[in-house]
């Protein structure tokens, strides 16, 4: 597991159960602009719901990892 995803599933298990992060949130604000380091989180998330631990999700609905456009957020299963 990557610290990307560990921070992921940190994050979320803090907000609670059904509540939602913005895969920015995983960045440290510095971070968070950087293009390369966004994408590494949103690949690091698409495996996570590959494997059903999280689900990704646009407009409150779970979407498939694999056709993601625009913003996302994440949230566990």
């Amino acid at each position: 597991m990557t610290n990307y995803q560990k921070t992921i599933l940190t994050l979320l298990h803090e907000r609670g159960a059904g509540k939602t992060i913005c895969p920015s949130e995983v960045l440290s604000p510095s971070d968070k602009k950087n293009k390369e380091m966004m994408e590494e989180v949103r690949t690091d998330a698409k495996e996570l719901a590959r494997k059903g631990i999280i689900e990704i999700c646009q407009s409150g609905k779970a979407i498939d990892p694999e056709n993601i456009k625009g913003p996302i957020r994440l949230r566990l299963k």
